[in-house]
């Protein structure tokens, strides 16, 4: 249990880093208007977010079922 509240603990620190690749952040940094780089940079977590939550799904329920199967026998 208490490895998975580290990584819990450790995926959602994450969120607070700024994801851009080199040439978004050049296009993004020579606009007056900051609004636009905080969208890109909200697009891009959201996209990366969404694979580890599937997969965080995946794994609690193969836990889940594996756990359930030790139960039962």
């Amino acid at each position: 249990m208490k490895r998975f509240i580290s990584f819990l603990l450790l995926f959602f620190i994450t969120f607070a880093s700024q994801s851009q690749c080199a040439m978004c952040r050049a296009v993004l940094e020579s606009e007056t208007d900051n609004s636009m780089a905080e969208g890109v940079n909200n697009g891009i977590v959201y996209l990366a977010a969404i694979p580890y939550i599937l997969m965080g799904g995946v794994i609690w329920f193969i836990y889940r079922s594996r756990k359930k199967a030790r139960e039962e026998s």
